[in-house]
């Protein structure tokens, strides 16, 4: 497996497919390999092969709970929220200390007071409290629920408690970030972007960008529902082929800088072959990495003829939202208000710098707008993308693509506005953010900057 993944680090995917397929072919009855498989099958997107590979190995051991876990995670991508649902439940009877089960559970279905899982895992957690990952897993899906039910002081106590064991675990310092995002803005001034590429009409990437939790993903689902866009969900693929490209870069400012100077014709090249591996399908696919705004100016420098997205959110909401958020990995900056405002105020800082630096480069779309009235942003989006309409585009609820992200059970459902001004319910314990991010010249609630 080993070589697998040292293919798809590579980004040689057609070598790593063919290999996992023959892994699948000689192994049938072996489940740990069969295991093995799905994951990788998982990291290249590909979720229905995932779901099949760990449907094999639960069928031959239907009472694991590597496999039950598996199959459940795979279904979530898919679709199939039922099915995860007992899943998880069987995972949760057969091993109650596997805490990501729990957390994975409470984020498939509106709580109700009818049904909920609140009695249950307040009593794991009182039998938790040493277990640090329990009070984490368990903390954030019974905030979840509870805000679910409308009982908002509860949630956010819970909330807070496991952002803070989660936040204590971790060796990260906010203002590192900062200074990476104040170094790109330095190494990509308006002068270097001047030298940019004119945008190309033909077809391409298009890169949905925006912090976490922003409404990419909507977006994407949106993009994806027209005929003539496919995407290949979150990437890491233009961060690797900028590695690979700059392989004698010795740490991060280093990167940046060499970046600014390097043959961004040659970044272009490794990343489209990069995405020819992925997909075959050509015309336009969506990478929907949301930190890809980092790379905003390389990308006009790389790639004519790549489009770019920016979803906005307005900042309290945006904020909270990514600090009720569980992140698997990434994104260490939203489990504290006081990162949060940090990282937020920078990642606007570096906006505004691509918007004046690359005017007319990005297509912008305010999550709020697009919500409340869906059509005129929707669009607007697909004009600017030099798109035709198609009214598939209003029904991104009917796209039965696989989709893995923390909004995965959210874009399955119609477009509603429930989210909007939700941060409201926590305005006093959620202060020292507002106080923060008005401090640094941020409205709360739109993206514009006083």
């Amino acid at each position: 497996m080993e070589t697998v993944r040292s293919q798809m680090r590579a980004g040689h995917y057609r070598a790593a497919r063919d290999a996992l397929s023959m892994i699948e072919a000689r192994c049938p009855t072996d489940t740990n390999a069969l295991l093995a498989v799905a994951e990788c099958w998982t990291h290249m997107g590909r979720h229905q092969a995932a779901e099949r590979a760990s449907r094999v190995a639960f069928t031959l051991a239907p009472r694991s709970v590597e496999a039950g876990y598996a199959l459940a995670s795979a279904l979530v991508a898919t679709g199939d929220i039922d099915e995860a649902d007992k899943l998880y439940g069987a995972v949760i009877a057969a091993a109650p200390g596997d805490w990501d089960a729990w957390a994975n559970r409470a984020t498939l279905r509106t709580a109700t007071a009818d049904r909920n899982h609140v009695v249950a895992m307040r009593d794991a957690l009182r039998g938790a409290q040493s277990h640090p990952q329990a009070r984490v897993a368990l903390g954030y899906a019974l905030a979840k629920e509870l805000e679910d039910l409308g009982e908002y002081s509860a949630a956010f106590a819970h909330l807070a408690d496991a952002a803070a064991v989660r936040r204590s675990g971790m060796r990260y310092e906010v203002q590192a970030d900062v200074a990476t995002i104040d170094a790109i803005t330095a190494a990509f001034s308006a002068e270097r972007l001047a030298t940019a590429p004119g945008a190309v009409s033909e077809p391409g990437p298009i890169f949905v960008v925006g912090l976490p939790r922003s409404g990419t993903t909507l977006v994407d689902r949106i993009l994806a529902s027209h005929p003539e866009v496919t995407s290949l969900g979150e990437l890491q693929d233009f961060a690797l082929a900028l590695m690979q490209t700059n392989a004698d870069a010795t740490d991060k400012r280093s990167l940046i800088d060499r970046s600014a100077a390097m043959d961004h014709a040659r970044l272009g090249e490794e990343y489209l072959r990069r995405l020819g591996e992925l997909s075959d399908t050509g015309g336009f696919v969506i990478d929907k990495a949301p930190l890809n705004y980092l790379y905003i100016g390389l990308i006009a420098l790389a790639l004519p003829n790549a489009r770019i997205v920016h979803v906005r959110r307005g900042a309290m909401d945006s904020c909270y939202a990514m600090f009720k958020t569980l992140f698997r990995m990434g994104y260490p900056f939203s489990y504290s208000q006081d990162d949060l405002a940090s990282y937020r105020l920078a990642y606007a800082r570096l906006m505004d710098d691509w918007r004046s630096a690359l005017p007319g480069r990005m297509v912008e779309i305010d999550y709020e707008a697009l919500v409340v009235d869906p059509e005129p942003e929707t669009r607007r989006m697909i004009a600017e993308l030099g798109l035709a309409w198609d009214d598939a585009c209003l029904s991104p609820h009917h796209n039965s693509a696989p989709v893995a992200t923390a909004s995965a059970v959210q874009v399955r459902s119609p477009i509603h506005d429930r989210s909007v001004g939700l941060w409201r319910r926590y305005e006093s314990e959620l202060m020292p953010l507002a106080d923060a991010l008005r401090a640094g010249g941020l409205a709360l609630e739109t993206e514009t900057r006083r």
